[in-house]
């Protein structure tokens, strides 16, 4: 490498947005090669400060400089010091006109906190090139170490992958020098890849060091020394620091990743993942390269460092009393696996799975479907399961590998599913009604190893990149299964496992789980952001299967029809015929009467769930149920519908298409199902309230407040005092594990440990029974207090204007404003829909403001309300406010 022009460090100016000056200082230090250089760092500690609980240690990568780091500087964790520094040839410190490679950078880093006595606890925060540097520092100063955070870098490169392509041109000769030296092309493109690209100070700010083709030297050179080649220089030193992770076992580490980089992808942290298996995961798939601006590093470190601290106070005392443990042994050991019952061989000949046929082709009011139902026994079921799963083993699917299942209900789901849970495998459920774009999100998220899908899956993984080796379910036409590279299909597998099984029994197939092993990875509905995933453990998914089998009685005599997938997948493990009716499944609201009628005729059917929307769409129907069908309909003994408030007028409504069917109303998330329960006759008794009442705790379950201040802001300590509002708790047998790779959100969904913080807000009432008062986001935060949204939009439900015809359908309330400052508003979607958003007509304006007890300052009308994709039926509370307030500033009134 030539040498280049010297440069003198200097301090950077006392104006760029975020920077307090006071930070800024110049430090001497020899470098790698004993020469005295000047570098800048951001340093918080100020002369007569006492001394520091530890020091965060901020490492920015390429071409960015410490600035990388000013809100961690701004907020850094009580007691704590931070360090940012700008490397050699980068940001304000010196140019020394010698090209350094990533050896001399992490011997430089020593050299320099050698320089400033800087002694432990040390957690490095580090993004970008910044990672393998600051990981150098770590694996020389292991004594110092108290905890690693790592921001979309990288390594190694993933064996098979490609290398970035940003990262490929960068380093392309023709275009190293143009793009890195002589312009800014390369500096200014780090900003673009964040959410600053629109905050022209910001990007200033960060292009200030490198005002020319001198100051971006070491930019170019820093590019260069990427170790693309297996021969390059640098490639044994960042393979031994690669290789060195294994030191760093029990050292606390945190993964921030921006989901979104197409510099660092996901590949990339699952790299990490597998060298540090250790290590906590936050991944956002919003947030782009420049992790620091695009996610709240500064707060997540903040947490890491207090969790780390704590963990480390209670590592000698794991909290539980030996009688505790005993117990907790004790239950394990007599665990029931949830495919236990497949295999019993008291139901052998009882039918497990009935699919029905399509009303598809057929036409007019009470139309038939043509063909009879596909019967599956239990017997016959159990037999598939275990010849799949040899298959899957014999394939290459091990435990602990993650298996997305986008397949629709019925023999082939039923199949794949328990065939996974059989050999340990981790299944991955996304709901196909989050839409492409949506499912795409949770599957990158989720990472599975393998997927199994129908014909459209399949072509939507091939089209949108989905991660996993392909296996099909059920026919597949030859050019798809070759462009999608399809390994196999589950009848093959079949066939493959039954030989298996014949030759070699049960050593075809692994061990099975263990009750403390991960079984399952749900998404959430995505109703109120991202969808999430949810992680559960064997043992929480045998809880949930006994709790629901427990709260509902059910018994070998039951019959299920589920209008709601996922419940679908329980039939089996619960011991019992199920069915899904003739519908979209995503989309609940296309559920016809004709067709629950149909399934239910079809089983036999004692037990029915199906959504509000479902439920609303059977009772606009239910003249087309043909006559005969009434008598099977007369056999259902329990009707459970869940996901939203379910008005009494239906449930009600809806006995006489099931005269005998006792209404129930569970209450629960994907987090934790079931909480709560009550039937259509304690609707009616709780009477109106401030919300909906959802019942009485189950068994085994309890439920706390986390009261709200004047702010909107939940406690962090819950209590059971009655007749307080705030975020309702959870804690049961059958809460979910954890959030998968969204560390911070479960750290903040588990406190206090042992808790679920739901999101809801509500309240318990003097009988000890659960009411929703709304979601903990949509709480509009006045100048007079905090008001909760559901309560007011029950009462604008039960409207109807006589003069003019309309009756309310669906109501949302919001807030507009500032928070602390907001004003009430009622979003109206009437019967017959209004022909175009706007305010509502006088008569409607002034019914609502006398129904509800809180000032309203407008009432709009919208043709529709949107609402969630998996019930249709939770308000989108968040898109109806920021309609609103656009209406109500004098924007034009589109839809919301």
């Amino acid at each position: 490498m030539s040498a280049g022009t010297p440069i003198p460090a200097s301090l950077p100016p006392t104006d760029l947005p975020g920077l307090d000056p006071a930070w800024s200082h110049l430090v001497e230090a020899v470098d790698a090669h004993g020469v005295l250089r000047t570098w800048h760092v951001l340093y918080t500690q100020a002369p007569g400060d006492p001394e520091p609980v530890g020091t965060l240690l901020c490492v920015h990568g390429n071409p960015t400089w410490s600035y990388l780091w000013r809100h961690v500087l701004a907020a850094p964790p009580p007691g704590w010091r931070v360090l940012a520094v700008d490397q050699l040839e980068m940001g304000y410190s010196e140019r020394t006109g010698v090209d350094r490679r990533l050896g001399d950078r992490v011997a430089d880093l020593g050299k320099l906190t050698d320089a400033l006595e800087l002694t432990g606890p040390v957690v490095t925060v580090a993004h970008d090139w910044g990672g393998p540097v600051a990981l150098g520092w770590a694996l020389a100063h292991r004594e110092q170490l108290a905890g690693v955070v790592l921001t979309n870098t990288a390594v190694h490169q993933p064996d098979g992958a490609a290398a970035p392509r940003l990262i490929e041109l960068a380093r392309t000769p023709a275009l190293l020098t143009t793009v890195c030296e002589r312009t800014p092309t390369f500096v200014r493109g780090a900003t673009v890849l964040s959410r600053v690209r629109g905050d022209r100070a910001v990007r200033d700010a960060y292009a200030a060091p490198y005002p020319s083709a001198a100051h971006r030297r070491g930019v170019a050179a820093f590019v260069r020394d990427i170790p693309l080649e297996a021969d390059h220089p640098t490639a044994p030193v960042l393979d031994g620091i690669a290789d060195g992770l294994d030191a760093l076992a029990d050292v606390p580490a945190l993964l921030l990743w921006g989901g979104a980089d197409p510099v660092f992808g996901d590949r990339y942290l699952h790299d990490l993942e597998a060298r540090l298996p250790h290590a906590q995961v936050h991944r956002d798939g919003r947030a782009n390269h420049l992790t620091p601006e695009d996610l709240e590093v500064a707060a997540h470190v903040r947490t890491f460092v207090a969790t780390t601290r704590r963990s480390a106070d209670a590592s000698s005392d794991d909290g539980r009393s030996g009688d505790a443990g005993d117990a907790d042994d004790a239950a394990r050991s007599a665990r029931v696996p949830v495919w236990a019952r497949l295999d019993d061989p008291t139901i052998a000949e009882r039918p497990a799975i009935v699919e029905l046929p399509s009303r598809a082709d057929a036409s007019g009011p009470g139309a038939e479907a043509t063909g009879a139902p596909r019967v599956l026994t239990f017997g016959a079921l159990a037999r598939r399961v275990r010849a799949v799963a040899a298959g899957l083993a014999d394939l290459g699917v091990a435990p602990g590998d993650r298996v997305a299942l986008v397949v629709p209900p019925g023999r082939d789901l039923a199949t794949a599913l328990y065939a996974c849970w059989r050999i340990g495998a981790v299944v991955v459920l996304v709901d196909a009604g989050l839409g492409p774009r949506g499912m795409t999100s949770a599957l990158r998220s989720a990472a599975p190893d393998h997927l199994i899908g129908i014909r459209r899956a399949l072509a939507g993984a091939l089209a949108l990149r989905w991660p996993g080796r392909r296996i099909a379910a059920g026919p597949v036409p030859r050019a798809l299964a070759t462009a999608a590279q399809v390994a196999a299909d589950l009848d093959g597998l079949a066939e493959r496992g039954e030989a298996l099984l014949a030759s070699a029994g049960d050593a075809a197939l692994p061990p099975a789980p263990q009750a403390d092993d991960d079984a399952a990875v749900a998404f959430t509905s995505g109703s109120t952001g991202p969808a999430k995933g949810v992680a559960y453990r064997h043992r929480q998914l045998e809880a949930q299967r006994d709790a629901l089998v427990a709260t509902y009685d059910v018994g070998e005599d039951d019959r299920l029809v589920a209008a709601f997938a996922p419940f679908a997948l329980y039939g089996p493990a619960m011991g019992v015929t199920s069915a899904v009716p003739d519908m979209d499944v995503t989309a609940p609201s296309t559920l016809t009467a004709a067709a629950l009628a149909d399934a239910v005729a079809a089983v036999d059917a004692t037990l029915v769930f199906a959504s509000p929307a479902a439920l609303v769409n059977v009772r606009a129907t239910a003249q087309d149920v043909p006559p005969r069908h009434r008598t099977a309909l007369a056999g259902v003994r329990l009707l459970l519908s869940a996901g939203a408030p379910v008005p009494s007028e239906l449930l009600r409504e809806l006995t006489e298409l099931m005269p005998v069917a006792e209404p129930h109303t569970p209450y629960g998330m994907t987090e934790a199902l079931p909480v709560a329960d009550i039937s259509l006759a304690g609707i009616e008794a709780a009477g109106e309230g401030d919300g909906v009442c959802v019942g009485a705790p189950l068994t085994g379950v309890e439920v706390a407040v986390a009261p709200l201040d004047a702010s909107g802001v939940a406690a962090a300590v819950p209590t059971d005092e009655l007749d307080v509002v705030g975020e309702l708790c959870v804690r049961a047998a059958h809460v979910k594990d954890r959030y998968d790779r969204l560390w911070a959100t479960e750290v903040a969904s588990a406190t206090p440990a042992g808790w679920h913080r739901t999101g809801d807000v509500g309240h318990l009432d003097a009988q000890g029974r659960v009411w929703v008062e709304g979601r903990l986001v949509h709480v509009i935060v006045t100048a007079d207090g905090v008001v909760t949204p559901v309560g007011i939009e029950r009462r604008v439900e039960r409207l109807s204007d006589a003069s003019t015809g309309t009756r309310v359908r669906l109501a949302a309330a919001v807030g507009v404003g500032p928070t602390g400052t907001q004003h009430v508003v009622v979003v109206v979607q009437s019967d017959p829909p209004a022909r175009r958003a706007g305010l509502a007509p006088r008569a409607l304006t002034d019914a609502v403001r006398s129904a509800v007890d809180v000032p309203v300052a407008a009432v709009l009308t919208v043709p529709r309300i949107p609402v969630d994709i998996r019930h249709n039926s939770k308000i989108d509370r968040t898109a109806v406010a920021a309609w609103a307030s656009a209406v109500l500033a004098g924007e034009r009134a589109a839809a919301p």
